[in-house]
């Protein structure tokens, strides 16, 4: 068996938050990881948590997609609204790829001059494509959108808030704070790690990184959680779902 150790330490974090509002510049002011892996001695990877997963509680996952125009009558009209727009970006498909992604976000940051950013890259898109998308189809469709798109704006306030000098960038004595006001809270160990492979040589990180680290952070979180059926803070794989889970993402 693969032994690693998870050093994911949760906190509640409510990720709730309005629709819309990016489109019309709104807001209130590319993927790695890894652990210690121990001995191989079978197809199996157990998983032990040192603190309680289930002590962190992300958003629900993305519900299974419905086709665009399913309308339940328990939608606000706030939702509506997003669904309609949602249609309008994604074109006929009603999906919206990596490329789709890189054009719709980075007319939303051309909106925010202060966050001082040449916009995502479409590798970072792709990963974050990768880690959002539940049904493996390349693509988000509208739920999975809807929720990534929350996050975004969530995450945004949480930038600008630390980003406390109007630099563009989170250095690193702001950075630890940003990271747990998104609701991450995460050991030492895990915390320089996440710092070597997003944040720049001097130890600060611009919007793009910062949003890419989440994202990711948040996508593990919620598979962690999803395998962890019993909520002991361990869970147990096989190695396809173990490759599957680390080289789509």
């Amino acid at each position: 068996m693969f032994l690693a150790k998870a050093i994911l330490e949760g906190a509640d974090r409510g990720l709730g938050g309005a629709l819309g509002g990016l489109l019309g510049g709104g807001g209130h002011g590319g993927g790695g990881g890894g652990g210690n892996i121990g001995g191989i001695i079978g197809g199996i990877v157990n998983f032990i948590s040192e603190a309680a997963a289930a002590q962190y509680t992300p958003e629900p996952p993305p519900p299974q997609q419905r086709h665009f125009t399913t309308v339940e009558a328990s939608e606000s009209e706030e939702v509506r609204r997003f669904r309609q727009q949602f249609a309008q970006l994604a074109g006929p498909d009603m999906e919206v790829g990596a490329s789709d992604l890189k054009n719709i976000l980075n007319k939303v940051l051309a909106k925010h001059k202060d966050l001082k950013t040449d916009g995502f890259s479409l590798d970072t898109c792709r990963s974050i494509v990768a880690v959002m998308d539940s049904d493996t189809t390349g693509k988000l469709g509208f739920e999975e959108f809807k929720y990534l798109w929350n996050n975004i704006k969530k995450w945004q306030c949480v930038f600008k808030q630390y980003d406390s000098d109007h630099s563009g960038v989170l250095r690193s004595s702001q950075l630890h704070g940003a990271v747990q006001a998104a609701g991450f809270q995460l050991n030492e160990q895990l915390y320089l790690m996440v710092v070597r492979r997003y944040a720049d040589e001097d130890g600060s990180m611009n919007f793009n990184n910062f949003i890419s680290c989440l994202v990711r952070l948040d996508a593990m979180f919620r598979s962690f959680k999803s395998l962890d059926r019993d909520a002991d803070g361990q869970i147990q794989v096989s190695l396809r779902e173990w490759l599957q889970l680390t080289m789509y993402s």
